[in-house]
């Protein structure tokens, strides 16, 4: 465990090289960024850092990491933004607008950072709030995933969440939207997985400010509750799983729940909250068994679980990461040059929770495919 600390402690002090002139915006955010990079830093409390940011140049969050043909690793994060809102459970701080794609050609190497990719303005749905994204590729194509809110407005004066998608012949963009959301999508979080049969399914979903418990009853509440049901000891709400036509742009079904189950077999409950779903599926396959990770939210662990079928259910199995520095966390994980690589983020640049920056380290198995839990922090 020391060897693989020290080999990611490495990781991410690559340099960074824009693939665009960075606007006023960006290099605010790079002397902001700078101004917290040492040799050795510590976290407030004191402790140090297992993993270093992968760029500091702008603040990325959300990773979803992919390996195309090229053999390259590509990064879709979210693009955080400065911002004078005050933190909230609805996410109103996260006022993300474009996103920007990392590209790497080898662990702990140089990170390429794309031109905006996607900007809010281009999208003739949404209104704001651009989160976190995933992307696919098919038959020379490549797909951005993205959750934004739309123009309509709930009690709070917000739009509800949707998931749009938008295509490009290039992994970096830019990308065009779809002039519509995908029909019959709703909250966020999409994460896209492709099958070794060609089958793809799209994963999605996030309580409190994405939305998920409006969605109870199959049909969009604007003056629901803006955190979950309150029902502690009732299951827990479950992020969602439905599989993609193949044009990749839209629902072959209605979206089903990716039920978690406790080691009893029964559905993980809403008051237990470092075991039940809150945001951030991701979805792997290995040795024929599909791994749904997710994050826990509000007791800041992200999780797995591991079933059968990619419809799961899925029974739980345990911590992938102990909480960072920072509210949220989120992820992928993807193997690459032999190795499987966990990516998350922290708020290492900037001690605030909206402004977050992107890091990788080693993920490990055990030898029954359980993850050995990963610790932020060197001790």
């Amino acid at each position: 465990m020391k060897r693989l600390m020290m080999a990611s402690l490495v990781l991410g002090l690559g340099t960074a090289a824009c693939g665009s002139p960075q606007t006023a915006e960006n290099t605010a955010q790079e002397n902001t960024a700078t101004a917290s990079n040492d040799a050795n830093p510590t976290s407030p409390d004191g402790r140090h850092y297992l993993s270093q940011p992968l760029v500091r140049e702008i603040f990325t969050a959300d990773p979803s990491a992919h390996v195309w043909g090229d053999g390259k690793m590509y990064i879709y994060p979210s693009h955080d933004v400065p911002t004078d809102t005050p933190n909230d459970d609805l996410g109103n701080q996260y006022a993300m607008r474009d996103y920007r794609v990392l590209r790497m050609d080898e662990p702990g190497g140089k990170v390429t950072i794309g031109p905006v990719a996607l900007d809010v303005k281009d999208v003739p749905w949404a209104s704001q709030q651009m989160w976190a994204p995933d992307a696919a590729f098919k038959d020379g194509t490549y797909y951005l995933y993205f959750p934004a809110r739309d123009k309509t407005k709930d009690r709070n004066g917000l739009g509800a969440f949707r998931i749009g998608v938008a295509t490009s012949k290039n992994p970096m963009g830019p990308f065009k939207a779809e002039p519509e959301a995908i029909p019959g999508s709703f909250s966020m979080d999409p994460a896209v997985y492709q099958d070794t049969d060609g089958t793809a399914y799209m994963y999605f979903g996030g309580i409190w400010g994405g939305q998920l418990q409006r969605w109870k009853d199959g049909k969009y509440d604007p003056n629901g509750s803006d955190t979950d049901l309150k029902q502690d000891d009732q299951p827990a709400l479950s992020g969602k799983v439905v599989k993609l036509n193949p044009d990749m742009k839209t629902f072959a079904e209605t979206p089903r729940d990716a039920v978690i189950l406790d080691e009893n077999g029964k559905p993980v409950l809403g008051g237990a909250h470092d075991k039940r779903f809150f945001e951030g599926s991701w979805v792997f396959k290995r040795d024929g068994k599909y791994y749904y990770t997710y994050s826990t939210g509000d007791t800041h662990f992200l999780n797995y679980a591991i079933g059968t079928s990619p419809y799961g259910p899925f029974t739980y199995k345990g911590h992938i990461l102990k909480p960072v520095q920072g509210w949220t966390t989120h992820h992928s994980i993807v193997e690459w040059k032999g190795k499987w690589w966990l990516f998350y983020a922290d708020t290492q640049l900037s001690d605030k929770n909206h402004l977050r920056n992107v890091k990788m380290t080693e993920l490990a198995f055990n030898p029954d495919g359980t993850i050995p839990t990963i610790d932020p922090f060197v001790k």
